[in-house]
């Protein structure tokens, strides 16, 4: 019998576990736009130090491959190099002996493959493609582009009020988000470093509570357009909010009682109260935004009568009907849909579930939502049934806990096969199909039969929660392209051969968050803004980027009542984008809490203000190293022109990580000033 020891860590396995978790935890919140070839030989370095060494494609390979890299970055490669490195990395993945050459080599191949457009400009202009202009993660995460570092700052400060009209400025519905967003601004928040992100929505659920009821800012002037929205949901009231910010007359068609959409007939009382809905819808009416009820396109009116009756169409109908299973029997009594189901419940229809069994087939937000709340109405046994595992359904990990604290069911690995449909055409039970886990693919694992027998599980209700469609008959009709389920736009939104009409959030892109309609609407609005303003003032607006120019440039210069804005002019380089006026009024900035305006632009620790963008702040924590940039100013109150220090980086690679985040204080001393000019003016 060999001797026997008890192993113990040595200190340097200790530290090297303790670097993995470090490392770990920098990879989460990794923030956007880092150089993808950057990244790619940090990976390959990592997978070098971890190999064995036994074969020659890991041992010589993959330090050959290191070295090309290196090239790449250094600025001494040509285009040949690029094509030694994807046959050497090729040649890897053939003839590694183990996973961790393979995988380190399939790396590299894949990056050509995705981003060779960056090996290539490394190559020749000695610089990467990465985005220039990412701000902090949380920010470049949010689909909407809130100031999240903004308005946190302000919470800080215990300024509610102030928060939520900066959140407004990006996002209409801050209440409703409070409750119910999927924050993925959390993802790769910086404070993963250190321990777990920071509680972003909880932060705006606090403004929300205590700020009360905070007015909506006063809309520019009246265009004297007229623009039609149909859709009364999260998206459709979005981009009538900010249509009616910049002054054309708005008006919503909506086919239910009360507007909100799937936020009001979606998502229960339980997650979302319908008062603080309210909270947010009033203050969206506020600023004069109409709406007809009880009227469904297609039936009650048509696109050719709004076409007619408005300067421009926004379809923003959401995606409000369900897909089938496909199986006989699925229209017996008993069988719902999710949003039917929701639906009733959101209008204060009785439904008694008292002593009955529920089987709900989904594994998404929605199928989280019927279960929950089918267990509210007194149901004796509620099920989830799903066809992969519990780690492949969709929805939030907070609402799959939830829902079996509450006592909820899930019945994994069980495909649907066939419905028990009685004599008296009701539901008594499902069978299902036993599976197994399949191919790995797109990341995702697929599913397949695994021969056993079908299992029976009885039930009285059976909801169907599998996904979601839009009503597209009338508008094939009218000519509007529709496939697969949705409208087919142009990038803009709008149509090719229907002028004035455009379309966007979900029945364009098919189901999704209440943040990504959200942020979707603001785009539309900036398209339908931009056509609208281009016939009035002949100007090239509602261009670029929406987080970057567009119409936050224009609802910022609104809120904060910088005159004679008329659009949004874009030039070269960081910092090109700046609001227009007139000749004498290219843009402005803030200087000893005065408002000026600026005429010669470039990035840097005002950034946000030199870009048009008032209340997006970027610049850096701490002073670094810097070329100060001189800029004219002219003081609005004594139209005196001076010369404007401020302190910026022109280097397009070092902006974006130069400049992540504006000290709290300064943030809220530019917002300040801008607040103090706009009640100046009132």
């Amino acid at each position: 019998m060999s001797r026997l020891d008890i192993k113990t860590p040595s200190r340097a396995q200790t530290v090297v576990e303790g670097l993995y978790r470090d490392m770990e935890r920098r990879i989460a919140a990794s923030p956007p736009g880092l150089c993808p070839v950057d990244m790619s030989l940090s990976f390959l370095q990592l997978c070098h130090a971890q190999t064995c060494g036994k074969c020659v494609p890991c041992r010589i390979g993959l330090g050959q491959l290191t070295l090309l890299i290196n090239q790449v970055l250094d600025g001494e490669a040509t285009m040949e190099t690029i094509a030694i490195i994807e046959k050497t990395a090729r040649s890897i993945v053939n003839t590694a002996d183990c996973a961790i050459g393979r995988d380190a080599a399939r790396l590299v191949v894949e990056g050509l493959e995705g981003f060779r457009d960056d090996y290539e400009e490394h190559v020749k202009h000695n610089r990467c493609l990465a985005g220039l202009q990412n701000p902090v993660p949380c920010v470049a995460l949010c689909p909407a582009g809130v100031d999240i570092p903004g308005y946190m700052a302000l919470v800080g400060e215990g300024r509610c009020a102030d928060a939520v009209r900066l959140i407004r400025k990006d996002n209409p519905f801050p209440t409703a988000c409070a409750y119910i967003c999927e924050h993925p601004c959390e993802a790769r928040c910086r404070r993963n470093m250190v321990d777990d992100a920071v509680n972003i929505r909880g932060l705006k659920r606090f403004a929300a509570d205590y700020a009360g009821f905070v007015d909506p800012p006063e809309c520019a002037p009246s265009t004297g357009k007229k623009v039609a929205v149909l859709g009364g949901g999260p998206g459709g009231l979005s981009a009538a909010y900010y249509l009616q910010l910049m002054g054309h007359q708005t008006t919503v068609y909506e086919m239910l009682p009360k507007l909100g959409g799937m936020l009001r007939y979606g998502i229960p009382n339980y997650r979302l109260p319908k008062d603080r809905l309210d909270d947010d819808i009033n203050a969206i009416l506020k600023t004069g935004v109409q709406v007809k009820y009880g009227l469904k396109i297609g039936k009650d009116i048509s696109i050719q009568e709004l076409r007619e009756q408005y300067d421009a169409v926004l379809i923003t109908i959401g995606a409000s009907t369900d897909k089938k299973l496909g199986l006989p029997g699925e229209d017996a009594d008993g069988v719902l849909s999710a949003v039917q189901f929701l639906r009733s419940v959101g209008k204060d229809e009785i439904i008694d579930l008292t002593g009955k069994e529920v089987v709900v087939i989904g594994g998404g937000n929605v199928s989280m939502d019927a279960v929950r709340t089918a267990k509210r109405l007194g149901a004796k046994k509620v099920s989830i049934l799903y066809r992969r595992r519990r780690n492949d359904m969709t929805a939030l990990p907070g609402e799959i806990e939830g829902a079996v604290a509450e006592g909820i069911e899930i019945v994994t690995l069980k495909a649907p096969a066939s419905l028990d449909v009685g004599e008296d055409h009701k539901i008594h039970g499902i069978y299902a199909t036993p599976q197994m886990i399949s191919a790995i693919r797109d990341g995702r694992a697929s599913v397949k039969p695994t021969g056993e027998p079908d299992v029976y599980i009885p039930c009285d209700i059976l909801i169907k929660a599998i996904g979601q469609d839009i009503e597209s008959g009338h508008f094939e009709k009218a000519g509007i392209p529709v496939s697969r389920g949705k409208i087919v736009t142009l990038k803009s939104g709008a149509f090719e051969n229907m002028p004035g009409v455009f379309a966007g959030g979900d029945c364009s892109s098919g189901p999704a968050s209440v943040i990504k309609a959200i942020a979707a609407a603001k785009a539309e609005g900036d398209s339908v803004g931009g056509i609208i303003e281009v016939a009035a003032f002949g100007l090239p607006v509602g261009l670029g980027d929406p987080m970057f120019g567009g119409m936050e440039n224009r609802i910022a210069a609104i809120i904060f009542g910088i005159p004679a804005v008329k659009g949004v002019e874009f030039g070269e380089g960081f910092g090109a984008a700046r609001l227009r006026g007139s000749e004498n009024n290219d843009g402005f900035c803030v200087r000893d809490g005065k408002i000026g305006t600026i005429t010669n632009h470039c990035g840097g620790i005002l950034g946000g203000i030199t870009n048009g963008m008032p209340l997006r702040f970027r610049a850096a924590v701490k002073p670094t190293p810097s070329i100060f940039q001189p800029q004219r100013s002219v003081n609005l109150e004594t139209m005196e022109e001076t010369t404007l220090q401020i302190q910026g980086r022109h280097d397009p690679c070092i902006v974006p990580r130069a400049v992540p985040v504006m000290e709290a204080a300064a943030a809220i001393a530019i917002y300040d000033a801008l607040l103090g000019y706009q009640k100046e003016r009132m």
